[in-house]
C-alpha cells in the first residue's frame, strides 16, 4: 500500500453490465461512498470475459466472476466475503418453446451462456452428458424462440422475461440445487488481487460492503441509477430482479452460503467438471 500522504491508490474493479451490480457499485461508482486515499475505476464487461480475463490476465484488481471460475484463478485472487449473488431457492433456468420431460431435455443440445459460468457448472451437475453450444447470454432467448435450439440456460434478466418470448421453463437450477443440498445457490462473486496486500484486501473490501449498503439504504436512488443498466425490464421487475440478488446475502454469503460455495466446487471436481480442488478463502 502507498505510503506517502498525498498519493491516491487507484484500484480497477471490473463487472458486469447487470442492473444487480451497478445497483451493488452504487455507492462507488458516483462516489456516494468515499475512501479516503483511495480512488475506484470502473470497468463494465460480461462475466464470462471477466471470467477468461481474470484466469488469463489477472488484469482487474477486483473483479466479478462465476464461481465457477473461481478454482482457475485462486492461486492470483481470493474471494471477498461481500458482493455475491446467491439464488435462494431459484437460480438459473433451462427453458424452451415446449413442453419437454427432464430425461428430454438430458439429450437435447441446449444453448449455454459460457462454460465458466455457475450456471453451466450447476447443469452439468444436473446433466453430465449433456450436449451444450456457448452463445453470448443475451442471445439464448432469440434462439431458443427462433427454434436455433430445442432448449437454453438463461441467466440475468432473462429469468424474469422468458415468457415474453413465449418460453417455458424445464427447470430451475436453484431450485434442483436445493432440493439436493439442502443449500442456496451461490452464483457469482467479487475476487481480488492478493498481491495487494493484507491492509488494502481490507480496506476495498469494507468499502464495497459499505456501497452494497447504501444502495440497500437508499434504495430508489440506485434503482434509478441501476435502470439505465436493466435490460428489457421496467422498474417494477428491476426492482424485483436487484432484490433476488442484492439483499443480506450480498452483504454477508452467511454460513451456509460459505458452505454452498465450498460443496458445489468439491461437487463440480468429484464429479470430474473441474480439473482440480477449490481452496475457498475470503476477505472480510
Amino acid at each position: 500500500m502507498t505510503t506517502a500522504s498525498t498519493a491516491i491508490q487507484d484500484i480497477s474493479i471490473a463487472h458486469s453490465p447487470d442492473s444487480d451490480d451497478a445497483f451493488m457499485f452504487y455507492g462507488l461508482a458516483t462516489n456516494k461512498v468515499r475512501v479516503p486515499g483511495f480512488k475506484f475505476s470502473h470497468t463494465l464487461t460480461d462475466i464470462e470475459t471477466l471470467n477468461h480475463k481474470a484466469i488469463n490476465e489477472a488484469f482487474y484488481d477486483v473483479t466479478a466472476i462465476s464461481f465457477h471460475a473461481y478454482p482457475y484463478l485462486q492461486d492470483n485472487y481470493t474471494l471477498m466475503a461481500c458482493g455475491g449473488s446467491v439464488g435462494d431457492g431459484y437460480g438459473p433456468m433451462i427453458v424452451s418453446s415446449r413442453k419437454l420431460t427432464l430425461d428430454e431435455v438430458k439429450k437435447t443440445r441446449i444453448a449455454v451462456p459460457g462454460t465458466l459460468t455457475t450456471a453451466y457448472l450447476t447443469l452439468k451437475l444436473f446433466a453430465p452428458d449433456i450436449e451444450t453450444t456457448v452463445l453470448p447470454f443475451d442471445k439464448i432467448i432469440p434462439a431458443v424462440a427462433s427454434g436455433e435450439f430445442d432448449a437454453g440456460l438463461i441467466i440475468h434478466e432473462g429469468q424474469l422475461t422468458y415468457a415474453n418470448d413465449g418460453l417455458v421453463k424445464l427447470l430451475d437450477l436453484g431450485q434442483w440445487w436445493r432440493e439436493q443440498t439442502g443449500l442456496p445457490l451461490p452464483l457469482g462473486g467479487n475476487a481480488i488481487r492478493r498481491s495487494l496486500g493484507a491492509e488494502t484486501l481490507l480496506i476495498t473490501t469494507n468499502a464495497l460492503r459499505d456501497s452494497i449498503q447504501h444502495a440497500l439504504d437508499n434504495r430508489d436512488e440506485a434503482l434509478a441509477y441501476a435502470m439505465q443498466f436493466a435490460r428489457d425490464l421496467d422498474t417494477s421487475l428491476a426492482n424485483r430482479f436487484v432484490g433476488m440478488y442484492v439483499n443480506e446475502r450480498t452483504l454477508d454469503f452467511g454460513d451456509d452460503g460459505r458452505i454452498a460455495i465450498q460443496k458445489l466446487l468439491n461437487m463440480g471436481f468429484e464429479k470430474g467438471i473441474i480439473p482440480h480442488r477449490a481452496n475457498v478463502d475470503f476477505v472480510g
